[in-house]
C-alpha cells in the first residue's frame, strides 16, 4: 500500500535483523531481456542466501547509456507495466525476495532515472524517481519530485539513486522520515568515483546513524569505466561488507537492531535533531510510504 507525505521521524527501532544484498553485475547496453534475466539470476542467489531484500545499481535495466536510450525510449527504456519485467517479479515470488531494480522508465513521453520495486510476493511495489540529477542527465531526464520509504519487516529503507547519495540533505531527509537504512544504485566510475563513494557513504550512514548499502555497476557501459565495489556500511560508517572491483558478486549483510540502537544511544545527532525539529511535517519534503509484502 501507498501513500504520499511525510510522516514522524521517531518510528521503533526493528526488533528483529534483515538480510540485504546488494548486487553487482555487468548491464549489456541496450539489452533489457538480457539484464532482466541476469537479475532475476542474483534474486534467486539472494533468496538462497536468505536476503530480504536485493538492491542493484542505477539503470541497470538498460544499461547507463544515454545515448542509445533517448535514440529510441520506447525499445531502450521501460514502461510501466512491462511485460519484459516478469521475469524479475517471478524470481520475487520464488526466491521470497523483495527487489529494487535500476532502470530509465518512460512514462507519457517523459524520461526518468527510476529505481522499480517489488515486493517478496512478486508485486510491483512502487517506483521511486531520482531527485538530484547529474548535469548529463538534465537535458533529457525528469527530475522525480517524491522520496520513498520502504517498510519491509519493521525495517523502514530509504531510497537513493547515484547522485543523490552525494547531498546530505537526501539521506537526511530519509533519516527524519523514521529510516533505518539508505539503499543506493548507482554508478560510480574509477578514479574520483571510488574515492567518492567512500566519502559520501560513510558520512551519510554517520550523519544520520543509519546503515547504508550501494549497488554499483562493474565494466564499461554509456562510456563510464565503472569500479564495482558495492557496499554496506553500519550505523557508525564503519565498513561492514564489500565486494570487488570487477567480478559479478552479492554483497551480504545483517542489519542488526542492536547496532543501530547502540549507535543512536552513543551518537544521538538524529534523535537531537528531531527534537529540535520537531514532528511539524509541513517543512518536511514529501515522501511515498510503501509497506512490502
Amino acid at each position: 500500500m501507498t501513500s504520499s507525505g511525510a510522516s514522524n521521524p521517531l518510528h521503533p527501532n526493528p526488533v528483529r535483523p534483515i538480510r540485504i544484498a546488494a548486487a553487482q553485475a555487468r548491464a549489456v547496453a541496450g539489452d533489457i531481456d538480457a539484464n532482466v534475466a541476469t537479475v532475476a539470476g542474483m534474486i534467486r542467489q539472494a533468496g538462497a542466501d536468505g536476503a530480504a531484500l536485493v538492491v542493484f545499481p542505477e539503470k541497470f535495466l538498460n544499461g547507463y547509456e544515454p545515448d542509445l536510450i533517448k535514440s529510441d525510449p520506447l525499445r531502450y527504456a521501460v514502461q510501466p507495466e512491462d511485460s519484459r519485467l516478469a521475469l524479475i517479479a517471478a524470481a520475487c515470488r520464488e526466491a521470497g525476495t523483495a527487489a529494487v531494480v535500476g532502470a530509465a522508465v518512460l512514462e507519457q513521453d517523459e524520461l526518468y532515472v527510476s529505481a522499480l520495486v517489488f515486493g517478496r510476493d512478486g508485486a510491483f511495489a512502487a517506483r521511486y524517481d531520482k531527485q538530484v540529477l547529474f548535469k548529463s542527465e538534465r537535458s533529457f531526464y525528469r527530475t522525480g519530485s517524491t522520496g520513498c520509504t520502504l517498510e519491509l519487516d519493521g525495517w523502514r529503507l530509504g531510497l537513493g539513486i547515484c547522485y543523490d547519495s552525494g547531498f546530505p540533505e537526501h539521506a537526511r531527509a530519509a533519516a527524519l522520515d523514521g529510516c533505518h537504512a539508505y539503499l543506493v544504485g548507482a554508478l560510480f566510475g574509477v578514479g574520483s568515483g571510488h574515492h567518492e563513494s567512500r566519502t559520501w557513504f560513510p558520512a551519510r550512514a554517520m550523519d544520520n546513524t543509519c546503515y547504508a548499502v550501494l549497488a554499483n555497476h562493474i565494466g564499461v557501459t554509456g562510456g563510464w569505466n565503472t569500479c564495482g565495489g558495492s557496499a554496506v556500511w553500519g550505523p557508525t560508517g564503519r565498513l561492514l561488507a564489500e565486494a570487488g572491483q570487477d567480478l559479478p558478486e552479492l554483497v551480504i549483510a545483517d542489519l542488526e537492531p542492536e547496532a543501530l540502537l547502540a549507535a543512536r544511544e552513543s551518537e544521538p545527532m538524529l534523535r537531537d535533531l528531531s527534537e529540535l525539529v520537531g514532528t511539524a511535517t509541513a517543512a518536511r519534503p514529501r515522501r511515498d510510504q510503501v509497506r512490502l509484502a
